[in-house]
């Protein structure tokens, strides 16, 4: 029997909202269930947020972003390097570049627009965050599928296909079971489910709302579903990083806009990518030594970073700015560059 094959039953969403009226999350960009909706600036805020970011590292963002600005319109209003270091450890900072681009559009239109096809418009929300925010923020039922509700709905109906070629018949069950009343408390009822009882390991099925109807039960083993292909090996890249200190003050400097880490500061870096090793020289000719290496994984590259400390006098040359050592966390520096920087304090000290 196929996914397609399977009678959908009406009440699962009333049950499911039953359970999500009782045991939802508490979390500082919501609205309790049944109460109105929550300000679409957090829920999109939190949204982008969230995207391959756990909650637990999440909340303190929020938290300093909503304190430094706590409308769009102040967001639209930021300097864009105090977003990125604002921004920074949390990964993927292309998505910090497109808050900034999507605040200013969205405060030159006078607000939010409500519906999911005028969301997707806006910079940076992809099919996902369009269908969170309209169906959250403003109560339009859209079907809102994050990794979470692909991982319940594909045990729900037993779909099983591997992914990515599943996505299709677990959006159509999505969509099926999607009501139209109280659509942003059922999206995150099915984001709460998959984040707390249907887990990606060891499925709390007594626990579960849908437990007498999920086929992914009855099958015996519903943690086997949704079936993922085989993860590809990452490549092995190799680069290196300058540490260059003067008078208690280490040279920094801005990446690119575009590329890994684009935009951030950062320490002054051989070329290294996530396609290739570093092969560009230092920016000062003389004397290096080798302070060791740190370990950074990304998505698509493992780094194998040298971090190389400036022995001579000279002074660099080009843009850049010189950083009090003693303040170097509130540099927002990325993960990879603040790893780095402690390595480099801890040989000196």
């Amino acid at each position: 029997m196929t996914a397609s094959d399977k009678t959908i039953d009406p009440g699962i969403s009333g049950r499911l909202l039953d359970w999500y009226d009782a045991h939802a999350r508490v979390l500082p960009w919501r609205a309790p269930p049944g109460e109105p909706p929550p300000d679409p600036y957090r829920v999109w805020l939190s949204e982008v947020m969230l995207q391959q970011t756990t909650v637990s590292a999440v909340k303190p963002y929020f938290a300093r972003f909503v304190e430094a600005w706590p409308d769009v319109d102040a967001l639209a209003a930021a300097d864009e390097a105090e977003v990125m270091s604002a921004w920074a450890g949390l990964g993927y900072y292309s998505r910090a570049r497109n808050l900034v681009k999507c605040a200013a559009e969205v405060a030159a239109r006078g607000g939010f627009p409500q519906s999911e096809t005028e969301l997707r418009k806006l910079p940076g929300l992809g099919a996902y965050t369009a269908a969170a925010v309209a169906a959250i923020a403003f109560g339009e039922r859209a079907v809102v599928v994050d990794a979470n509700v692909e991982r319940v709905v594909a045990r729900l109906f037993a779909i099983e296909e591997p992914l990515p070629i599943a996505r299709k018949a677990i959006r159509e069950r999505a969509d099926a079971i999607t009501p139209h009343k109280r659509a942003g408390d059922f999206a995150q009822a099915m984001m709460d489910l998959g984040a707390t009882i249907c887990t990606a390991r060891d499925p709390k099925c007594l626990l579960c709302p849908l437990a007498d109807q999920c086929e992914g039960k009855r099958s015996g083993d519903p943690a086997l579903l949704p079936i993922k292909p085989a993860k590809k090996a990452r490549p092995q890249r190799k680069g290196r990083a300058y540490w260059i200190e003067r008078d208690g003050a280490v040279w920094l400097v801005q990446r690119p806009g575009k590329g890994m880490l684009g935009g951030m500061r950062a320490l002054p870096d051989d070329g290294w990518t996530a396609r290739t090793d570093g092969s560009g020289n230092p920016p000062l000719a003389g004397e290096w030594a080798s302070l060791g290496v740190v370990q950074h994984v990304f998505t698509h590259a493992a780094l194998t970073l040298e971090v190389m400390r400036y022995c001579g006098k000279d002074t660099p040359q080009g843009q850049g700015d010189w950083w009090p050592v003693d303040r170097i966390d509130e540099a927002g520096l990325p993960t990879l560059f603040a790893k780095a920087a402690r390595l480099a304090q801890a040989q000196a000290g």
